[in-house]
């Protein structure tokens, strides 16, 4: 009698390649994602935005929902303005 563990058994016998690849993927999505998101929303100063993407894991759709829809267009904020530049004539 072959025992097929509970956890394999509705997947096949292709359970664990497929299972752990699959959640490779899904993991590596998830990083990048909220990488971009948390990177976003730190230099924008959105702390709300920042804790909710540290907290929750929702596969990428709280990032993306972020990065496409809240997050503001400039992101870098521009602080210092640039004074224009005087040139002088050389005293002869």
């Amino acid at each position: 009698m072959h025992f097929t563990p509970f956890y394999a058994a509705p997947f096949g016998p292709f359970a664990t390649g497929g299972f752990i690849a699959l959640a490779f993927i899904a993991v590596l999505w998830e990083i990048v994602l909220k990488g971009f998101g948390l990177w976003y929303s730190a230099r924008s100063k959105q702390k709300w935005w920042f804790i909710a993407m540290l907290i929750f894991n929702t596969l990428g759709i709280l990032p993306i929902i972020y990065l496409l829809w809240f997050r503001p267009k400039d992101s870098v904020q521009h602080t210092r303005e640039e004074s224009p530049v005087h040139i002088s004539s050389p005293a002869e």
